[in-house]
């Protein structure tokens, strides 16, 4: 799978991509079709502690799944997203099994 990292308005260190990327491999486990993953990484302006904002678009084949979590860290944003992106992966194979 193919995964582009966009920091809006700053840049993310190697190990922050590194991460995001293993993140985004293992969900290659659960359904081997996915086209590419964009992953959105972005600060938002608030004042709470909960301003990393992540963002994950993955093309499937006939579909598009999108994540948006904010957190306290990237990681976590990260981490959350990807947990649930996995659900969304499984409910679709479920769905494309029924057929």
């Amino acid at each position: 799978m193919k995964i582009e990292i966009h920091s809006i308005h700053f840049d993310a260190d190697e190990k922050l991509e590194a991460f995001i990327g293993s993140k985004m491999d293992k969900l290659d486990q659960y359904y081997d079709n996915i086209i590419n993953g964009e992953v959105f990484l972005r600060l938002d302006k608030s004042d709470s502690n909960d301003n990393k904002i992540a963002e994950i678009k993955l093309k499937i084949p006939g579909n598009e799944l999108f994540v948006k979590k904010q957190c306290k860290s990237f990681e976590e944003a990260t981490d959350t997203a990807v947990e649930a992106l996995r659900r969304q992966v499984k409910k679709h194979k479920e769905k494309l099994r029924k057929y």
